[in-house]
């Protein structure tokens, strides 16, 4: 293995590069709602060209980005665990997504934007119907 890795050992980093970074299951099945639901959209894009942010879902009328986070990346204060191994490199990680998590948050919202942030865990038929409550009443606001 790299000396120079980040991961503790092969099997760690194995695991760690299969993680999907688009198209997970909490996000197919929101996806699979809203698009029932009579929404378009897309998909892992930046809301805005300029900031380097890509958005899970993106509705560029309304100027709605949703992020559906993992409970482990982005820290969901119900389901965030502890890394047991590089303790202290993974917390650093946690905070400073969390950090771009609210600097992202407040660049949308400066460019007229709505950031809708959905962790992993929430229920996909409850998540969906806030997507589409929101994607809606912006459809509607003069």
């Amino acid at each position: 293995m790299n000396e120079k890795s980040w991961a503790a050992n092969l099997q760690t980093r194995r695991s760690m590069q299969a993680n999907r970074g688009r198209d997970t299951k909490p996000e197919l099945a929101i996806r699979r709602l809203v698009h029932a639901a009579g929404l378009r959209y897309q998909v892992d894009t930046r809301p805005v060209p300029s900031l380097n942010r890509r958005a899970d879902l993106v509705f560029r009328g309304p100027k709605v980005a949703i992020f559906i986070d993992g409970c482990f990346w982005h820290g969901c204060p119900d389901h965030h665990t502890v890394a047991r191994t590089n303790a202290s490199f993974w917390a650093e990680k946690v905070r400073r997504t969390r950090e771009r998590d609210i600097e992202t948050a407040a660049a949308l919202e400066a460019a007229g934007w709505i950031a809708l942030r959905i962790w992993e865990h929430e229920d996909p038929a409850q998540a969906a119907n806030r997507v589409v409550g929101v994607v809606r009443g912006r459809r509607q606001d003069p």
